[in-house]
């Protein structure tokens, strides 16, 4: 049987010549994905693998748009209450502000990246009241240019910013600040100093009593807990800076710019001036979040390629299964090609559907996660994010098309790979040998 096979010639009908037809490979590939097969084992790992990919890339989109979220949430919490960019003379004390915003300003004719720019003092203190006692970062603010520079006036809880006025010895309370101390809208407390005054006794704290007159929530536990707005004429009096300010907040059009624009007004602007901007102040954060981003995502590729390379062993036995039919194919005319091409076919489409599958479940989850965390936590009565623990309390997510479009092209890569030497030992299999014990 085998010589008649090796010397006959064997006449193909037109219609059965499937050298180089795509179609006919394609049409195989699909019958064999599809077929119920006698090894049920192989159809279990072929189940098995689109599962394992399907998984590996919902986890891969969902954990990287929670950490996109992440990554501008921390980001526009941070720029709500801090700057784009600062500028502050020696020892925190910049005497002459009024030029040096008239500067910027003026530098910024030609350049439209700077939008304003607002003065502030900014000083250590310590509020109590009764019986409680919380350190706090107190800035002397104006609440006309404040509104300019930062997001603080749509984060009130109650009161206004406008509520500060000099001379009064209002103060504006962060949300955590004021539950730690106790104290409401309407209440006051003593704020002490660290710079002390000389009375015949030694030296001794500055005392005033502030009024609370509004509370504010940025929804970042540092600034709740720690941070304390009062008028900037207040400030200085209770610091004695007269009328110096420790610095001049910028906020920009582009915060991207922020880098490019401090470079500028380092070359620009006439004097000593330290300058910073966001991403000196605040770099560690975001360098984190990329750092744990690359990381994660080379984690869970892992995922996706472990699933993906069992479509190798599902390959593996589905060849040795087809052994027959792909030597009857071979002895009417189909090319060792074709052969390759339709067990490629068979794994490219396995991991094709668990792809997808994967996708479509990631992109749901990731445009749906602010719904679906908060109903787990309600469920199972627990908190993934404590506000006293981590800087956010709620789980974000931001869904970049570009991550998902990487990650259905990685996963797609590696199951194409996966399908090369199975596929290959398939076109290599000799009909005479393949069918001598059939």
């Amino acid at each position: 049987m085998g010589g008649n096979l090796q010397h006959k010639a064997v006449k193909i009908p037109p219609m059965l010549n499937f050298k180089n037809s795509l179609p006919f490979e394609l049409l195989v590939g699909l019958r064999y994905t599809r077929a119920k097969r006698k090894n049920h084992f192989i159809s279990f790992i072929s189940f098995t693998s689109m599962i394992g990919i399907a998984l590996g890339v919902w986890a891969l989109i969902v954990v990287l748009s929670v950490m996109n979220g992440f990554q501008d949430e921390l980001r526009n919490r941070i720029l709500g209450v801090a700057s784009h960019i600062e500028i502050s003379g020696f020892n925190n004390h910049l005497s002459d502000w009024q030029a040096v915003t008239t500067q910027v300003l003026a530098t910024n004719q030609k350049n439209s990246s700077v939008l304003a720019a607002a003065p502030y003092v900014m000083a250590q203190g310590m509020f109590s009241y009764g019986q409680a006692v919380q350190g706090s970062i107190i800035r002397g603010i104006l609440p006309a240019e404040e509104a300019k520079v930062s997001a603080l006036a749509n984060h009130m809880k109650s009161g206004k910013l406008d509520d500060l006025r000099a001379g009064e010895y209002n103060v504006i309370l962060g949300s955590d600040l004021a539950m730690l101390l106790g104290v409401s809208v309407g209440e006051k407390v003593v704020l002490m100093a660290p710079q002390g005054q000389f009375t015949p006794t030694g030296v001794v704290p500055r005392i005033k009593q502030f009024k609370v007159v509004g509370i504010f929530q940025i929804g970042m536990y540092e600034y709740d807990a720690g941070l304390a707005l009062i008028h900037m004429a207040d400030a200085a009096k209770l610091y004695r800076m007269g009328d110096q300010v420790s610095g001049v907040r910028l906020k920009l059009n582009d915060l991207f710019d922020a880098t490019t624009e401090t470079a500028r007004l380092n070359t620009q602007l006439k004097g000593q001036y330290y300058i910073t901007d966001w991403t000196q102040q605040h770099a560690n954060f975001f360098k984190a979040i990329q750092l744990e981003k690359r990381v994660m995502f080379i984690i869970l590729a892992l995922i996706v390629a472990v699933a993906a390379f069992n479509i190798v062993s599902t390959l593996v036995m589905a060849v040795t299964d087809k052994r027959a039919d792909i030597a009857i194919m071979r002895t009417f005319g189909a090319s060792p090609l074709s052969i390759l091409k339709i067990f490629m076919i068979q794994g490219a489409l396995i991991g094709m559907i668990g792809t997808i599958a994967g996708a479509v479940m990631g992109v749901i989850t990731a445009l749906n996660i602010d719904t679906i965390v908060p109903f787990i936590e309600r469920t199972f009565n627990v908190q993934f994010l404590a506000k006293d623990v981590y800087y956010i309390s709620d789980l974000p997510s931001k869904l970049l098309w570009t991550d998902v479009w990487t990650i259905v092209l990685l996963s797609f890569v590696l199951s194409l790979f996966a399908t090369l030497y199975p596929s290959y030992k398939a076109s290599k299999i000799n009909p005479a040998e393949a069918l001598r014990y059939e």
